[in-house]
């Protein structure tokens, strides 16, 4: 089994979305002693934006030319990782209302018509199915699924565009009013998610 652990904080020594996912990965791991774990970070992979010649790139009918395999290279690498996840950790706090920039660089680069998703005549139909993702959303003072929540909701919308549909939100989220009872709260599920039965 592998996971891959998306990482999108800004923050590289107290976030506290990372420390839960590195929790959360660690129960994985003690569960299947034989997973492997991949570890992807956002903001700290330089990820590039999406350029025209990127686009030009992706919606090629032609055999790319060498310049434009290494303009998606990095793409090509992140599709990767995630096609060969059968679980994905992915941890986001909420900058402003939304996701960090470079978490939603990170989805414009692995958003792949013919590999993540395809057109169909019913509609976009995702491609990367019998996954589960594990979404660890953290906040100071914003909740998760208000009207003013443009993250959780955002990220799983997105990863069922790819056909990931099995997904559970475990919130972090106003821990400037609540961040005691949140904490326990989510550790206590990450508990369970250890001890019972999880269908991966």
């Amino acid at each position: 089994m592998k996971i891959l652990n998306i990482n999108s904080s800004s923050n590289r020594e107290t976030s506290v979305s990372t420390r839960y996912g590195k929790e959360l990965i660690a129960q994985l791991q003690s569960k299947f002693p034989s997973a492997e774990v991949i570890e992807r970070h956002t903001t700290y992979s330089d990820l590039p934006f999406v350029t025209d010649s990127m686009l030009g790139a992706f919606f090629s009918k032609e055999d790319l030319t060498d310049a434009q395999k290494q303009i998606v290279s990095v793409s090509e690498q992140l599709v990767s990782e995630l096609t060969q996840a059968d679980v994905i950790v992915l941890t986001a706090p909420i900058y402003n209302f939304s996701v960090p920039a470079s978490l939603k660089a990170y989805f414009d680069l692995v958003a792949r018509a013919g590999l993540t998703f395809k057109y169909t005549e019913n509609g976009p139909e995702g491609l990367l199915k019998d996954k589960k993702a594990f979404i660890i959303v953290s906040s100071g003072g914003t909740e998760i699924g208000s009207d003013i929540d443009f993250a959780g909701k955002y990220i799983k919308h997105f990863l069922s565009f790819l056909g990931i549909t099995d997904t559970e939100i475990i919130k972090l989220d106003q821990l400037m009013f609540k961040a005691d009872e949140k904490q326990q709260e989510a550790s206590k599920r990450i508990s369970e998610i250890s001890t019972n039965t999880v269908s991966i």
